[in-house]
């Protein structure tokens, strides 16, 4: 057929889509219409713009493979998590029985925020909008018959993401699981913490200290584990626009690409364990732009910018969770609808992975039965619309096309001034001027060195990323109250028939169970060795050394996640948000 610059773009995606077949990457399924009719993989002319692409070839603006959805669905991985481990854990068995591929565990706020159930801080929260997690052993009870050998799981966590992720591993062991095999995700995104979420410990510098560290143990011990999640899910539940959502989150996944230079290591290794995490808001053609758009700039600037040579390093692979802020507590039915409307979004933009929010989530944590809806919802997308059928279905329409450059536009915009924010004369569109920074930058540790990584912590010292969120957010918010924008039952077709939901309510025995359990946990384990174990992970914070190991020790003696927390609080200090006005 001739070598790869004689072939047309068309001829160039068979030859891959073919050659995908022949290995047994496509799957043994009907992919026709519902009236039988046969459809193509992919559809498009013989050549298209350079930007754009076919299925699974740079810069991925059509997804990442050849075969679209269909060499593999995604992921359906429902986030859940509340009351204690066991309750928990029944919901996951739950979901995984009725044909969830993946979990995803949503903590509680004292997990998040680093506290044990029994700390004073904690009282009244624990067990309410997640699981309670304080030690190796509620990582075990969490997931109890689940074998995480086996099973993909995605940790939504921040502040505290090493602490977690040790017990993770921990729970694996005690599994006789070898934690070299596990694979997942561990959320780990600070940068969105001072951005939008508010969930940190220490100051950036510490915490990036944490973050190297897992980079560098887990690109070099779990190969197949990704230990970050960009997220850009709480910048827009924040009240951001598309373009900052993806502007912020890829600056932020840029930070942490610089942070994997400056410690030595290769972005061939462990750019394929970076990760994202986007929102999928009810604008369907914006969202679908959205996810186009953000495929093609990572790969452009981890090929360019920092260097990136193979094909895994270039790709962003993401999950995408329904918007939780466009649920609506007046007419909670109609969230079901608005939920289906942003899945298909999701889907059609080429995710990876998917959570559906439940319809009573506006409310409280989602009964059994929403939970179950939620589920089919992905099912009914996946199995009964022929969505997996064609890669990129939308791929040459007009609209689409000039919205994914218009968001594109916009983001590269924003990439221009956080680079001014850091000091730097670079522009975005200057990716050689970047290259040579980036080059001569290379094993440096100081962060002023890093064009992205400077302006990420001006922006954050100075506010700027909240207040620039904060005046999209009131925006909208006059846009709604003047009737501009339009939110049926709130707004708009405002007279209903519905009747209150039930829904679930987490009793305070929970937190009364929980802290009982933590006293005899502490009560029974070797005070002496847990000492030990915490004194030996801060004489290692105050070096180079890295820090899993020792914190690994430190779980393995059953040390809590606030008692780990709190001795690197003692070390760090706390970080408190300047006040703004």
């Amino acid at each position: 057929m001739g070598s790869d610059e004689q072939l047309t773009g068309e001829q160039r995606w068979q030859a891959a889509y073919d050659a995908a077949d022949a290995k047994g990457k496509v799957r043994d399924a009907d992919f026709t219409t519902l009236s039988g009719m046969e459809v193509d993989p992919a559809y498009g002319p013989d050549e298209v713009p350079e930007s754009i692409g076919w299925p699974g070839e740079f810069p991925y603006t059509r997804g990442l493979y050849p075969t679209g959805y269909r060499g593999r669905p995604w992921t359906i991985r429902q986030f859940a998590g509340f009351g204690n481990a066991v309750q928990t854990n029944e919901r996951y068995k739950l979901i995984l029985k009725r044909g969830g591929g993946g979990l995803s565990v949503a903590f509680d706020m004292p997990t998040l925020m680093g506290r044990d159930s029994d700390d004073p801080l904690s009282l009244g929260e624990v067990g309410h909008c997640g699981v309670a997690i304080d030690s190796a052993a509620d990582m075990e009870v969490l997931f109890e018959d689940i074998p995480l050998g086996d099973i993909t799981t995605s940790m939504t966590i921040s502040g505290p993401a090493v602490p977690a992720f040790c017990m993770y591993l921990v729970a694996a062991e005690r599994q006789g699981v070898d934690p070299a095999q596990l694979n997942g995700t561990l959320q780990t995104d600070i940068f969105k913490e001072y951005i939008a979420q508010k969930e940190w410990l220490f100051g950036p510098e510490p915490h990036l200290r944490l973050i190297g560290d897992l980079m560098e143990y887990t690109s070099s011990k779990i190969p197949a584990y990704k230990p970050l999640s960009v997220s850009g899910y709480h910048i827009r539940e924040a009240g951001s626009t598309a373009a900052q959502e993806l502007a912020y989150t890829l600056a932020d996944g840029f930070g942490y690409v610089e942070l994997g230079l400056s410690r030595g290591l290769d972005v061939d290794v462990f750019g394929p364990g970076l990760s994202f995490f986007f929102d999928s808001h009810i604008d369907f053609f914006e969202e679908v732009a959205k996810f186009r758009a953000a495929r093609r700039i990572w790969a452009r600037w981890m090929r360019d910018v920092y260097g990136a040579k193979t094909e895994k390093a270039q790709w962003l692979r993401f999950h995408t969770q329904t918007a939780g802020v466009s649920l609506t507590a007046q007419q909670p039915m109609n969230n079901v609808v608005r939920t289906a409307v942003e899945a298909l979004a999701a889907v059609m933009g080429g995710t990876n992975s998917l959570h559906t929010n439940a319809l009573d989530e506006t409310l409280a944590l989602p009964t059994d039965q929403s939970a179950e809806v939620a589920l089919r919802t992905q099912q009914v997308l996946m199995d009964e619309t022929g969505v997996t059928n064609v890669a990129d279905p939308l791929g040459g329409s007009w609209y689409v096309e000039a919205l994914t450059d218009k968001i594109e536009a916009e983001a590269e915009a924003i990439f221009d001034k956080i680079l001014q924010m850091g000091g730097s004369e670079l522009r975005s569109a200057d990716t050689d001027g970047l290259r040579a920074k980036v080059e001569e930058s290379k094993g440096t540790s100081g962060k002023d060195a890093w064009p992205i990584t400077a302006g990420l912590l001006r922006g954050i010292e100075d506010g700027w990323f909240m207040s620039e969120i904060a005046e999209a957010a009131f925006q909208y918010q006059v846009a709604l109250e003047k009737g501009d924008k339009k939110v049926v039952g709130v707004n708009v077709h405002t007279e209903s028939l519905a009747s209150e939901l039930e829904i679930l309510r987490v009793s305070h025995e929970v937190e009364r169970e929980q802290v009982r359990d933590l006293g005899a946990r502490k009560a029974a384990r070797d005070d002496a060795e847990v000492q030990r174990a915490l004194q030996a992970m801060v004489q290692a914070a105050r070096s180079e050394a890295n820090m899993i190991e020792p914190m690994l020790d430190a779980v393995r003696a059953e040390a809590t996640m606030g008692e780990i927390c709190d001795a690197l609080r003692q070390e760090w200090g706390v970080y408190r948000e300047p006040a703004r006005f």
